[in-house]
């Protein structure tokens, strides 16, 4: 199967979690993109009552553009669940996001919410999280930021659009992604970063999902509950 359709068949059982009079977060990413879809087809089919929070521009024009009534975070009381994709998932449920540049806003999101699910296709799971890692840095001083994480093994490199500039997120700051060949404690990594001067956010998320649903070969989404 591939990994389109293994994206398609969790993002759609996904949004089955999504009940009537729920205010949903909205995460970003191509998996994400058929969540919303579903969603979308239930506000209209179902006449689907909930509000949604968005975890990047992109996720809210899209999810408006199909009905779905779209709030900022700090207009809703609460955020009864949050469904969100992933770069990589490990088998501890740390995670790595930001790949497409929400992670921020997506952490936001996420630790505002009652319940979260990740949805992923099968090969975004893996023993060890093993792939680049986003850190949010706001622009200045982050020349010296970059410098020392140099220094301190982390192999950096900015991401940059394709006119060669620096990428900027939603909240204008830069991406700074760290090349580690393998990450064994994700917890204290975070812990580190996030004690940097000019460090607004890592990619780096640990205790915060509930529920993972994953598309498989089989053409059916495996259900993991975490405790």
């Amino acid at each position: 199967m591939s990994q389109e359709l293994q994206k398609i068949i969790a993002g759609r059982r996904a949004a089955e979690f999504v009940q009537n009079d729920m205010v949903v977060g909205i995460g970003s990413g191509s998996t994400i993109a058929h969540v919303i879809e579903a969603l979308g087809e239930r506000v209209v089919k179902e006449n689907l009552k909930i509000v949604g929070v968005a975890t990047s521009e992109k996720t809210r024009r899209n999810a408006a553009q199909l009905g779905i009534p779209m709030y900022n975070v700090d207009d809703v009381d609460k955020i009864d669940l949050t469904i969100d994709g992933a770069d990589q998932i490990a088998d501890d449920f740390s995670a790595i996001k930001g790949g497409g540049a929400a992670l921020l806003w997506e952490k936001i999101v996420a630790f505002n919410s009652r319940e979260n699910i990740w949805v992923v296709d099968a090969t975004k799971r893996v023993s060890k999280l093993n792939q680049y890692l986003p850190v949010e840095v706001i622009p200045y001083g982050s020349d010296q930021l970059f410098k020392r994480f140099q220094a301190d093994g982390f192999h950096p490199t900015w991401r940059l659009d394709q006119n060669g500039n620096p990428v900027r997120t939603d909240s204008a700051n830069f991406l700074i992604d760290l090349h580690l060949p393998l990450i064994e404690n994700p917890r204290e990594l975070g812990d580190e970063l996030i004690k940097m001067v000019g460090v607004v956010e890592h990619g780096l998320f640990t205790d915060v999902v509930n529920r993972v649903v994953i598309g498989e070969n089989d053409h059916t989404a495996k259900i993991l509950e975490v405790k």
